[in-house]
């Protein structure tokens, strides 16, 4: 009766979670994949009509204003929605595992998004790359909208790499080539001895930002593999082993190498290890296998509480995050076989989620704080993680269905031989 109840209890979280994302799917489709970002403050009309704001404490001033807002009022300032290339490839990945799912009414629903990435990558060069679709000011210098950068790049890149392996059209492997191109040749860099990285958010700058590193040496190795082309992976490796040697003892990672970057938290760690992850299924090296597995140990460990509240900071509970939400789903699925609790704890986290982040509208909060929910919702941030997350987690429940059906039905065939 037990196992009854479970099998129930799961069949209805099932039909809860496909519905979600069903929905999620509606809500992002009909807004043409378009909205607005918690960075993108300097897209207001208003402030752009002010040329005498457009200097680096105003701009600075004006993008945490709309980050921290409690209520969204973007449309006071004129901030347009708008298509960003990251989120759309995030949105090109979640289509594809629908497509899989059996769960996408349209194929144009995937062919648009694809057009509207050919149609937004970055001008004025001759490779392949994106930047997001709202300038924006560091603490010491001003990213131009639509420049080409390393983690927009890096993620289209994949989705690209995705589309081709489950597609076969070859025109998705050379833009993802092309990607690689910029990176190799415009962003990678190298003090000649063991330091090496990727030029982040320019290509000027030698920081070494780890989870941009990780990622984009994640990226060599996967076209390496698919294209025979050697070149990528000795600086893959070069720039993935100088920031697994900046682990800390306890497993994790300072967010940079700068003094004001050494924050850890909760996404950059999971991208550092999905990528790690993929580095050595990619290059089939144990190299980074202890590395991987403290940082997962750290990682499970810290950024979790008992009923499945995915934390901002490893040390503090809030904000709680709607992009945590989802990128602890992501790499607790990713590391399903390294621990057993995590694929509980990923459906744990989802159920979390709707029950306190979703919005009948049909998306997902931004933050919750201490003292209140940040409603606002936003395409990239919010919204395209998540779909990516529920359409993984749905693509982890099929497959399990259909193991569980196999093992099922070598069960009776044994009992029938027997």
């Amino acid at each position: 009766m037990k196992h009854d109840a479970a099998i129930d209890s799961r069949t209805a979280d099932l039909e809860l979670e496909r519905a979600v994302a069903l929905e999620l799917l509606a809500y992002c489709e009909s807004r043409e994949w378009a909205g607005v970002d918690p960075y993108d403050g300097l897209n207001s009309k208003i402030f752009q009509a002010l040329p005498v704001l457009d200097r680096r404490l105003p701009r600075l001033l004006l993008t945490q204003a709309l980050k921290r807002s409690p209520i969204n009022i973007r449309p006071l300032l004129r901030v347009p929605p708008t298509q960003n290339p990251k989120a759309l490839g995030l949105f090109l990945m979640s289509l594809l595992k629908f497509t899989k799912l059996g769960l996408l009414n349209r194929e144009d629903q995937l062919w648009s998004v694809v057009e509207r990435l050919e149609a937004l990558r970055s001008r004025d060069t001759s490779y392949w790359c994106w930047g997001y679709s709202f300038a924006w000011q560091t603490r010491t210098l001003l990213v131009p909208r639509g420049f080409p950068n390393l983690v927009c790049t890096t993620f289209v890149a994949n989705a690209l790499l995705d589309a081709y392996k489950q597609t076969g059209e070859s025109r998705f492997l050379v833009m993802a080539c092309s990607a690689a191109e910029y990176l190799l040749n415009e962003l990678y860099w190298t003090d000649g001895g063991s330091v090496a990285g990727f030029g982040y958010p320019l290509p000027s700058m030698r920081n070494n930002i780890h989870n941009g590193n990780f990622l984009g040496a994640a990226l060599f190795c996967r076209v390496g593999k698919e294209t025979g082309e050697g070149k990528f992976i000795e600086p893959a490796l070069r720039v993935a082993r100088y920031s697994a040697s900046r682990q800390k003892q306890d497993g994790s990672w300072a967010y940079g190498e700068a003094p004001s970057q050494e924050w850890v938290d909760n996404f950059h760690t999971g991208y550092n290890l999905c990528a790690l992850r993929s580095i050595a299924r990619d290059l089939e090296t144990p190299e980074f296998d202890s590395c991987v597995r403290r940082g997962f140990e750290f990682y499970r460990s810290h950024f979790f509480l008992k009923d499945g509240t995915p934390k901002y900071f490893h040390d503090r509970t809030y904000p709680i995050d709607i992009h945590c939400v989802a990128q602890s789903i992501i790499t607790l699925l990713e590391f399903k076989d390294l621990d057993p609790t995590s694929l509980p704890l990923a459906r744990s986290v989802l159920s979390w989620a709707i029950k306190y982040m979703w919005d009948a509208r049909g998306f997902f909060y931004y933050r919750k704080l201490r003292t209140c929910t940040i409603r606002t919702s936003y395409m990239r941030w919010s919204q395209a993680w998540m779909l990516l997350a529920i359409s993984s987690l749905l693509c982890e429940s099929e497959a399990e269905a259909k193991r569980s059906h196999t093992d099922d039905s070598l069960s009776s065939l044994k009992a029938k031989v027997c």
